[in-house]
Formats: C-alpha cells, structure tokens, sequence
C-alpha cells in the first residue's frame, strides 16, 4: 500500500512539475481568435521556449494582461484620438489571455483596416484574420513606438479582440509561453 501511495505521490508530482515549468493546456475562452482558434478549443503552452530566445512577431501567445482590463479601465497612459494605447498600466492581472503579437520592441506601429502597419509596412498578408469591421479600433494612423522589452498583441478576429490596441503593448515579463500545438477538438488536432 505505501508504494502504490509513492508512485501516485510521484506521478502527481511529475505531472504538476511539468505544468508548471514545461507545458500547460489552456482552453479559448472567446472569439477573439477566430478563425485560428475556436471558443472552447484546447491548446498546449511551451512555458520555458523564451527562456531561450525572444518571442516573435506572429507567435500566439499566452500572456497575463494589464490590470484593469476585467474592469473596462484601459490604457495606462493618456493618448490621442486615432491612435492604439502605447502604455498598458504598470501591473499584470492574474487572467490568461491568449493573442498573436504583431510588433515588438522598437518597432512602430500603427492600424489600417484592421492590418498592424509596422515600420511602415502593413501586414495584409494575414490569411488567419477576420475583418475588423468600422469600429474605430479598425483605424490608429498615428503610430506609436513599442517601448523596450514590450510586445504588441492583436487577437486574429480584429472586431472582437481586446487587444494591445486598448490597453497597450505587454511586458516580456508578463508572457507565460508560446502556444504551439491544439489537442481539442479532435477535428481541430495540429501544430502552429
């Protein structure tokens, strides 16, 4: 009897370590990145990836916000009309959220349709979006500067997302990992 209670002990531990430190399932919880990813769909996080190198523009990723978003409080920092927020406010909140980033550190960015226009250059070569719709988020033409160590997320279905464009760009600090395979539903099973 004490063996079986070590091994579950153990196979318990093994299982919460590797969560914790290696991969962690995490479920889509709304629309915002349609078509990509489907609400209830399931996906498996690499946590330890940017411990080895920096994450990339179009990488999905799951990161805690800025607080305040749960409350419909935003950006951190005053800004114009017709422009995303350039500064989220200074402490994460505890939810998951799960976007692609568009921009990093030193780029600048602005929206046009919906697009991420970065260093000048808009990316409408995003076959993985939804239209943005004419909401005003759907148009920023004044750019702003991703601050160091900061990264710019948009979810893939732009007129549903809550995104960087409202609360603004994400410190590294605050990404959990690199979403990189989905298990569920067994239709949807592949890698990014």
């Amino acid at each position: 009897m004490a063996e079986l209670v070590v091994i579950v002990a153990l196979a318990l531990g093994l299982a919460l370590g590797i969560q914790a430190w290696l991969v962690k399932p995490y479920q889509i919880p709304s629309q915002s990145m349609e078509p990509t990813l489907d609400v209830g769909q399931r996906v498996l996080v690499n946590r330890f990836l940017y411990h080895f190198t920096d994450p990339g523009v179009g990488d999905i990723i799951v990161f805690h916000p800025p607080v305040g978003v749960e409350n419909g409080t935003q950006c951190g920092a005053p800004h114009p009309p017709q422009q995303a927020c350039a500064e989220s406010t200074a402490a994460q909140s505890s939810q998951n959220f799960i976007k692609r980033i568009v921009a990093g550190p030193g780029d600048r960015l602005s929206v046009r349709n919906g697009h991420p226009v970065v260093n000048g250059v808009e990316k409408t070569d995003e076959p993985y979006t939804l239209p943005c719709g004419n909401g005003g988020a759907c148009d920023l033409p004044k750019p702003i500067t991703i601050p160091p160590g900061h990264y710019f997320m948009m979810g893939d279905n732009r007129g549903a997302s809550d995104d960087s464009r409202f609360w603004g760009p994400v410190p590294r600090k605050w990404i959990i990992g690199k979403a990189f395979a989905t298990y569920w539903p067994p239709d949807r099973v592949g890698v990014f």
